[in-house]
């Protein structure tokens, strides 16, 4: 991180410090992660931890008084001191690969820094920020939502150069209502950028009204990547032209094949017995990507048996059963052989009902067979993480 005068942390709380320390060099919630120099910021019950966190070296402690607000003036101090151009990136699905696919492209020409795993709301963002070398060049950093107003409390200190929206989608309708929120939320992302700043979007009706004559706006249209990857599901086209769209307007050089790492449980393909293949993709879900995931187990089959461990979509509010019921439609159509419908809401899938991970786990065991090839998808809040496990993959 920028070194940062303690100065600037004093007034937002309790401050611990080192009786040599002026400045801190790396900002941490987790005591854990502490290294010599660091800041060590006490959110939720980490007022507990501030003895462990000068033990491994932190140069001061801070248990703030309000700890969002803390976060968001030291990551904007670090972020003002830093002449990196920032890229922040939201929408309905797609933001952690989109961002994944980013960093591929651009950290051997760039020195990158990028949001760990999906570290995308009040915590998340400003650790990110707080990253940031005196060096750094780039800065990719995912922006959640949850309800209006929170992208444009995250854009406040981010203070993006690059706006991207991947889509538009019926997400966290729980929250929002409508779509028509959804994309009111998202582009509080396009109000937060400067004139003349890039936003680059996907061609959303629902966005039009959004789209400042005095941004440099650039659309994600569907031509084809010009260079092989090492990913092959359908969906992650639209994602890959998106983080192209990024590049060029960074002048970053394409490479002929692009070798991507995806974060943790997206995305993962391993193999199963008997040339059979698991298509690990249990973070999140919503209806777009799950139909999306659903159609990627369909094109890669291959002639293998085909078996979908699908739990809850959550937060989609009072539409909730009309989503999964639609869900349910669709893999009927997909002639989809074996389902295992995971949580209360999913029953409006079909096939084997369970009520939670590990019944599904068990469940799998039971019916799996060498060759086949399985998908694990569903909402976070569902732990469908345990289901791969089980299979001791």
């Amino acid at each position: 991180m920028i070194p940062l005068e303690l100065s600037v942390v004093d007034p937002l709380g309790k401050l611990i410090a080192r009786p040599w320390a002026d400045a801190v060099t790396g900002m941490q919630v987790d005591s854990r992660r502490i290294e010599e120099g660091d800041l060590f910021v006490a959110v939720g019950g980490g007022a507990d931890f501030v003895a462990h966190a000068l033990a491994r070296g932190a140069a001061a402690t801070l248990v703030p008084d309000d700890a969002f607000a803390a976060l968001a003036t030291i990551a904007g101090a670090v972020r003002d001191r830093s002449k990196a151009r920032v890229v922040g990136i939201t929408g309905s699905t797609g933001k952690t690969s989109t961002k994944d696919i980013l960093f591929a492209l651009c950290a051997r020409h760039l020195r990158t820094v990028a949001n760990e795993g999906n570290y995308n709301t009040e915590i998340g963002v400003p650790l990110t920020l707080c990253r940031i070398e005196e060096d750094t060049e780039l800065v990719i950093s995912e922006l959640a939502m949850r309800g209006l107003g929170q992208i444009a409390w995250l854009a406040a200190f981010v203070k993006p150069d690059i706006g991207v929206i991947t889509n538009i989608g019926p997400a966290h309708l729980e929250f929002v209502g409508t779509i028509e929120n959804v994309a009111k939320a998202k582009a509080e992302l396009l109000a937060a950028l400067p004139p003349g700043g890039v936003a680059i979007v996907p061609d959303e009706p629902l966005l039009a009204r959004y789209l400042r004559e005095d941004l440099d706006i650039r659309r994600v249209g569907d031509e084809p990547l010009p260079f092989a990857t090492s990913f092959q599901s359908k969906h992650q086209l639209q994602n890959a032209r998106t983080a192209v769209a990024i590049a060029e307007e960074l002048g970053i050089p394409l490479p002929k094949r692009l070798d991507v790492e995806f974060t943790k449980h997206r995305e993962e393909e391993l193999p199963l017995p008997g040339g059979g293949l698991l298509l690990n993709d249990c973070y999140n879900a919503n209806p777009v990507s799950m139909r999306a995931a659903l159609e990627n187990l369909v094109s890669r089959a291959d002639g293998r048996r085909r078996v979908a461990v699908l739990g809850d979509m959550r937060e989609l509010g009072d539409a909730g059963p009309a989503y999964h019921d639609e869900i349910g439609a669709l893999v009927r159509d997909l002639g989809i052989e074996h389902v295992i419908a995971v949580g209360d809401l999913a029953r409006g899938y079909g096939g084997d009902w369970v009520p939670d991970a590990p019944a599904a786990a068990t469940r799998l065991k039971e019916i799996i067979q060498p060759g086949d090839i399985v998908l694990v998808k569903g909402s976070l809040a569902v732990g469908l993480a345990a289901v791969a496990e089980n299979l001791g993959v």
